[in-house]
């Protein structure tokens, strides 16, 4: 955790002759109060800009500043992890601040060194009234912008180093250690204006986020519904083609008529998903518990899904029973096993998995349905279960997994996923099969 300096000791004055250290002590009574009343004044000033635009606001901060110590150029550079570096997102509009952007001085990377990557990296505030005689000063801000005079303040938000504010002169020792106080308590209030600025851009996208979803939801059902009227006789028409190819024994059309069956059957799928999110949204999902032997349902569903280039491949138990709402575990293996043949790699097997497992907390039925395919990436695995999450290379609307997990979770199961560095994804399905009662 990073801590800001408490005292004007703690500053660094490395670069900074004894004799101006006493200025305080010399200044001249009236210059001094009339300084001060003009910093006080800049306070006021800061206190009235907008806290929610940030980009304005530093930039209006970087003026004020500008003109209440008579500066060169003052900027607020915030940290850009992609740069890995600093860059100004607010500068003075003075001709050194626009030399600065000219030159490519307004992004500093940390691996350039430099007091400003320096203050960043320590957390400790800097001040020197000869920057020009300071080694450790980049070459760039000596030489091209000729700066003799820097106070640079780590911006902290959060315990979070943030980034700095730096304020800089072109006059030797054009700044004094009254002016530390001053700029620490202004990027204090910076930090606040940034972590506010923040917390409102959040709430702004998770608003919109939300609203996204509740009209994507509203428009889905009305589609489901609408979908379904027309699969119905769909769905009717093909078996009636189905059994007319089988009594005439037209092999050749059989298997095309299989094909399309399972195309209505995966619209079907599709459309009991589509349903099942307003239904789980608004509280009418249930369940209607019963004796189940999950053998037979696998056993039922496995074949319905192979098709020419994905074999099903099963490894199950004689029988496994468990009260369950059949319906709901049927549509779980086919929401899997839809994914899993839609994103397997060609002429690949899946593997269907069924065991008895005994833990700690009792008897557990697991579902592991295995492909071969593409890795799902860590990030992606992290959201692979919330409503409209797709993939780069998804298909579909990111319906299934979620209401799979819905109906593991109603069950008091749970329904992961995990990729092996061999191109093999499991989902895992598990259920208790004892106090499963909600």
């Amino acid at each position: 955790m990073t801590q800001r300096p408490k005292t004007l000791q703690e500053v660094q004055y490395q670069c900074t002759p004894p004799d101006v250290r006493q200025r305080k002590g010399k200044a001249h009574m009236p210059t001094e109060l009339l300084k001060n009343d003009k910093l006080l004044t800049t306070l006021q000033d800061l206190l009235q800009l907008p806290a929610t635009d940030v980009a304005s606001t530093f930039q209006q901060t970087a003026e004020l500043i500008t003109q209440a110590l008579n500066a060169d150029k003052v900027d607020v550079f915030l940290y850009d992890s992609d740069l890995k570096g600093l860059i100004a997102y607010g500068t003075s509009t003075t001709p050194i601040g626009e030399k600065q952007k000219a030159v490519g001085l307004d992004r500093m990377l940390l691996s350039n060194g430099g007091r400003v990557a320096e203050v960043y990296q320590t957390g400790q505030i800097y001040w020197t009234g000869e920057a020009h005689h300071d080694p450790q000063e980049l070459p760039g801000v000596k030489d091209v912008l000729g700066i003799k005079s820097e106070i640079i303040i780590p911006l902290i938000v959060n315990s979070e180093k943030r980034g700095i504010l730096l304020v800089s002169s072109r006059v030797p020792h054009r700044f004094s250690p009254d002016d530390v106080p001053f700029l620490d308590a202004i990027t204090q209030w910076v930090g606040i204006v940034l972590h506010r600025a923040e917390l409102v851009e959040q709430h702004t996208r998770d608003a919109t986020e939300q609203a996204k979803h509740v009209a994507a939801e509203e428009i889905l059902t009305i589609m489901a519904h609408d979908l379904r009227n027309y699969l119905t006789p769909l769905k009717i028409r093909v078996d009636m083609l189905k059994r007319r190819a089988s009594r005439d024994q037209k092999e050749i059309y059989m298997r095309e008529f299989q094909a399309l069956d399972l195309i209505v059957l995966r619209l079907n799928r599709l459309v009991s998903n589509l349903l099942d999110v307003t239904r789980l949204k608004q509280g009418m999902f249930t369940l209607h518990r019963q004796s189940v032997d999950l053998v037979k349902v696998v056993e039922e569903l496995a074949p319905i899904w192979e098709t020419s280039e994905h074999h099903i491949v099963t490894q199950v138990p004689e029988q496994l029973i468990l009260m369950a709402d059949r319906d709901r575990l049927a549509q779980v293996i086919e929401n899997l096993l839809s994914n899993a043949t839609t994103y397997a790699e060609p002429d690949t097997p899946i593997m269907l998995t069924l065991t008895h497992e005994q833990r700690i907390d009792g008897s557990w039925a697991t579902l592991m349905i295995s492909n071969q395919g593409n890795p799902i990436p860590p990030e992606q695995l992290s959201c692979l279960f919330q409503l409209f999450t797709k993939g780069a290379h998804s298909q579909g609307l990111g319906l299934g997994l979620w209401v799979s997990q819905c109906i593991a979770q109603a069950h008091n199961g749970t329904l992961t996923a995990r990729s092996e560095a061999d191109f093999i994804n499991h989902f895992i399905f598990s259920l208790p099969l004892q106090n499963n009662e909600p």
